[in-house]
């Protein structure tokens, strides 16, 4: 196998691991704000001992000089996951999943307002057809009854979160490489949602075994097998080619729900999602919006598109 095959092999390990995430959260079975500080807790207590070890000076500076960009971030990234896992327990996956993956049209639309990034007239074509695609799978929750339309809220208010810890983070993911930079906001995010089921008397013991067995899963699996790997692809290959290839996580997503929790979606879900898909399509490869990061810090980067 060529150095290339491995590296693309690499991005499909990716796409597959965080394509694993709606299903082990629906097979979690846990209240939202356990299953995402548990997730991430694993996550930062796996991660900030290989960052204090490797990366300690680069750590320490991103904690000590940029303290308020790392809480920022981890607050969004802490909203992101309490949000689209809460999302599951209303809507179908794929309906949820869709409409999280449209983060990045939303981190091209505040980019242009806020810091006046130029945007090609295709960019803009793709974002009406993601808009298209979104009122489309809002209608089919609203037909299916209050119950669907509000996981579709709270999944596209997550796509919002994580847009915001993507426009948040941009300084620091270009300056800072990903282990530090992931081990310090996933710590601070896993803090901020443990003292929030603290505080909000969630019980924290008391699940089932298979609660805990998928909390741990999803820890390994999506967050940091996927997470890393994705970074890792992006460091060698084009960041227009991982922004696409992560557009395979609703197929996958949808595809595993059905022999698994027998979860089919409907026709117009189907359509809806093809529309979001492809006009992210149109915006980040003809558009021009996903642009190949040729200044990535060492460690590489961060995905145009963090995936759940």
């Amino acid at each position: 196998m060529s150095e290339q095959a491995r590296r693309q092999a690499l991005l499909g390990l990716g796409v597959a691991a965080i394509s694993c995430a709606a299903v082990l959260v629906r097979l979690a079975e846990g209240p939202a704000l356990i299953v995402a500080a548990g997730r991430l807790c694993i996550a930062s207590a796996l991660l900030l001992p290989w960052a204090m070890a490797i990366h300690r000076a680069e750590l320490r500076a991103l904690c000590v000089q940029h303290t308020r960009l790392v809480l920022l971030a981890g607050l969004f990234l802490a909203l992101h996951f309490v949000l689209w896992i809460a999302s599951l327990s209303y809507t179908s996956i794929a309906s949820s999943v869709v409409l999280v993956t449209a983060n990045p049209v939303f981190v091209a639309v505040a980019s242009y307002v806020l810091f006046r990034e130029r945007l090609r007239r295709m960019t803009f074509v793709g974002i009406g057809i993601c808009l298209m695609g979104a009122l489309l799978i809002g209608y089919e929750g609203w037909r299916l009854g209050s119950h669907a339309l509000r996981g579709d809220a709270l999944a596209l208010l997550a796509a919002f979160a994580m847009a915001a810890y993507l426009l948040v983070g941009r300084s620091l993911r270009t300056t800072f490489r990903v282990v530090p930079y992931a081990a310090a906001v996933f710590s601070s995010a896993a803090l901020m949602i443990a003292a929030v089921a603290v505080v909000s008397g969630v019980p924290v013991v008391g699940y089932s075994q298979k609660t805990y067995l998928m909390i741990v899963l999803l820890a390994l699996v999506p967050q940091l097998m996927g997470h890393v790997s994705l970074n890792w692809a992006l460091r060698f290959l084009p960041a227009t080619m991982v922004t696409v290839a992560v557009l395979g996580e609703p197929v996958g997503a949808s595809l595993l729900a059905i022999p698994v929790l027998s979860e089919v979606p409907t026709r117009v879900e189907v359509l809806g999602g093809v529309l979001i898909l492809s006009g992210i399509l149109v915006a980040f490869v003809r558009g021009g919006a996903a642009e190949e990061r040729q200044d990535a810090p060492a460690g590489g980067g961060e995905p145009t598109r963090s995936a759940p």
